[in-house]
């Protein structure tokens, strides 16, 4: 099954290329509000909605954070934020899918978006923790 952006993860033009990165974490930040809006609100789903929108939003937020860096620690702090805000992301997409099964199709494109950007991020942190001189 090939998700939205999914051509774009598998191509190697693609992680290099920062502006094509930021249009996909931007998108991804609006799919997760948009996908949101359509969680029927109780108790139990009000918690989920908010922790869903604050870390699928904040993926973005942070790689703009990591964009102005001003030092490549700074980068690389930004950058496995986002990584660990992209896998917070998929565990409440799963949440909201526990609490509203019907959800499940919809949350299962975002959840594939999720890892695809969970494991850009890993590979970017990756390659720069590995480019750091042996202290």
């Amino acid at each position: 099954m090939m998700t939205r952006f999914g051509w774009m993860a598998k191509h190697t033009l693609f992680v290099k290329n920062r502006k094509r990165r930021r249009f996909m974490i931007w998108k991804f930040g609006e799919m997760v509000v948009d996908f949101a809006r359509t969680i029927p609100r109780d108790s139990v789903t009000d918690r989920i909605i908010s922790q869903l929108v604050g870390a699928g939003t904040s993926v973005g937020a942070n790689y703009i954070e990591a964009d102005d860096s001003v030092s490549k620690k700074e980068f690389l702090k930004c950058i496995g934020t986002c990584k660990k805000e992209a896998r917070e992301t998929k565990y409440f997409l799963r949440m909201a899918v526990r609490a509203v099964p019907k959800l499940k199709p919809e949350a299962r494109k975002l959840w594939m978006e999720a890892k695809e950007l969970h494991l850009i991020f890993a590979k970017i942190w990756r390659s720069g923790k590995q480019q750091e001189p042996a202290k």
